[in-house]
Parts: structure tokens; sequence; C-alpha cells
């Protein structure tokens, strides 16, 4: 499975990462990307239904990175209250969490990644972050036209 953290103001990938198919995969990964990040700027994490579970939840607050996942609340009860939904940023988070599917979609289509060519999870992995550095190039000169990278 491929996972990516992106930066919301500019959609570049800022971490990519490889891991075998499971249950928690997905959740873990964000966790481990989450960790390694640099610096002391707010952030916000955006995710899907997926994620939403109170573990995962409890963790992201833990490392201090308030978590703007989706609410599951098919016969259930979200992870996600009012604390974390009242808030404008946490709608704006959601909508610019799609922007991660024109790095997978660019991945699959202009990368000719649909399916790995590469076996071995070492392998898949420094393709996987190749490409996603290679999509970042192919979006950096719209930012730069736009202004919003100097």
């Amino acid at each position: 499975m491929g996972h990516v953290l992106m930066e919301h103001r500019s959609g570049l990938v800022r971490s990519a990462h490889v891991s075998l198919a499971g249950g928690r995969g997905e959740r873990e990964a964000a966790l481990l990307m989450l960790g390694k990040l640099a610096g002391r700027r707010r952030r916000t994490l955006a995710a899907d239904k997926a994620y939403d579970t109170a573990d995962f939840v409890a963790a992201s607050r833990a490392l201090g990175v308030p978590p703007h996942v989706a609410q599951n609340t098919s016969d259930r009860r979200s992870a996600i209250d009012g604390r974390t939904t009242r808030h404008a940023s946490y709608g704006l988070s959601l909508k610019i969490r799609a922007w991660i599917e024109t790095h997978f979609g660019w991945l699959k289509m202009a990368a000719g990644l649909r399916q790995m060519k590469q076996r071995g999870l070492e392998r898949v992995d420094a393709l996987f972050q190749q490409a996603m550095a290679a999509s970042n190039l192919v979006r950096l000169p719209k930012l730069m036209a736009a202004g919003s990278v100097a």
C-alpha cells in the first residue's frame, strides 16, 4: 500500500511511504510520517473515514496534530467530536484533502504505475517515492505561475 502525506497550502507531497497491506496499515503509516515531520508550524491532519477510530484520533492529538478526519457515523459513534468540527478549518481541510487524489491519478496514468513492475517492499518503496517526487516536479510550474512558491 502506498501512503502519502501532503502539504495543504501547496498540494505538494511531503512524505511518501509503502507498507504491506493490512487492516491498520494506513493509520500506522500516517502516524509514522507525522512523527518524522520537523518544524514547529501548527499542523492539522485531514483524512477520510477510515481514520475515524478512537486510537488514531488520540494518537494524532498526542503528537500535537489535530485530526480533521471525515466523520464515520454509519451505525457507530464518531471519534471526531464538536471541538474539531466546530472550526471552519475542518470543512476546508476535508475539501483540500481531495487534492491527494491528483497525485495518485498522475502516478497511475502518466507515470505508468497502475501495476508495480518491481517486487519487494524496498524496491516498490523506492519507485513510489521517486514517482511522488516527480509528481511534485510536475506541480511546481503551476504553483510558481500562481505565485504560491517563492
